[in-house]
């Protein structure tokens, strides 16, 4: 096998794993949407943190050891793991109150909110075109939500509050990792969450549920931590210019699984805003891809 061969062997694999993260996040989302329906929203929430947090410590520990533990930015690993654990609170949150499709697409807004981000926080250079693609994003979340009609005006900013801290957990990311290990921004992250979940859930803890419900706190936790693994496989083999018209694949899945589910299809409105969202982050990502490789032409 060639060198060339085997390279895109390994970049198409890193697509698959992609495409197989994001139905297993559509799972997690379909199943969460199911559980907190008939148990505490923070007992799920602290089940998903302390399952990924206990199974990443049992993977990776054995192996690096003391090293793990090993960082030059302690409080910025507690702002970190807080931004986390608040964009997971709103997504079980989100979930109660709108459809599982319908919330896969607003979370696809971040990547865009990043970009307004990196131009106040990181003084980036935003285009004209980048800033009429956030702005085409942001109706589309609006079409999705349809405020008053399909959400109540109490709950419909809730998505985009948890877009933005997810966009801001991107962005600190991005300052970390330039002297962070991976894993160990994995390794915090985890467990500072679930440290924020155990102290929550103090009050809301029961043990009154049903073996389909503890079965499905089981699927919840394997979901997440598989789906999270396989997204770092995918970005380990392929560029992440690549990857990422791919993510959104998890539209489709949330999609089939809410109709499968729920019987749920978005209405007409919902669609366009999925379409316009998708179409956006599409057209960013190729915007980038070009800007890179003028950058690397020069």
């Amino acid at each position: 096998m060639s060198v060339q061969t085997a390279r895109s062997a390994t970049q198409a694999s890193g697509v698959a794993f992609a495409v197989l993260a994001m139905a297993c996040f559509a799972v997690m989302d379909v199943t969460n949407k199911v559980l907190v329906a008939g148990m505490p929203l923070l007992m799920a929430l602290w089940f998903r943190y302390m399952f990924q947090a206990l199974a990443t410590t049992v993977a990776v520990l054995p192996r690096r050891g003391w090293t793990l533990f090993h960082t030059r930015q302690p409080w910025r690993h507690v702002l970190r793991g807080v931004l986390l654990f608040l964009c997971s609170l709103l997504a079980f949150i989100n979930l109660q109150h709108m459809p599982v499709a319908e919330f896969t697409a607003i979370g696809m807004l971040t990547p865009l909110a990043v970009t307004v981000l990196a131009r106040y926080f990181l003084n980036e250079r935003v285009s004209a075109l980048r800033w009429a693609l956030i702005l085409g994003g942001m109706v589309g979340a609006l079409l999705i939500v349809q405020p008053g009609a399909q959400m109540s005006l109490a709950t419909a900013w809730l998505p985009l509050l948890m877009v933005a801290c997810y966009a801001s957990f991107q962005v600190l990311t991005s300052v970390m990792a330039q002297t962070e290990e991976p894993l160990t921004l994995h390794f915090y992250t985890g467990w500072i969450g679930t440290a924020i979940a155990s102290c929550l859930v103090l009050g809301w803890w029961t043990t009154d549920l049903s073996a389909a419900q503890w079965a499905m706190l089981l699927v919840l936790g394997v979901a997440g931590t598989l789906g999270h693994y396989l997204l770092i496989l995918a970005f380990a083999r392929t560029p992440a210019s690549r990857i990422t018209p791919f993510l959104y694949s998890g539209i489709a899945f949330a999609t089939l699984g809410g109709w499968l589910v729920f019987a749920h299809v978005p209405n007409s409105l919902a669609l366009l805003g999925m379409l316009l969202i998708v179409g956006c982050g599409l057209l960013a990502g190729w915007v980038t891809l070009r800007e890179q490789r003028m950058l690397a032409a020069s």
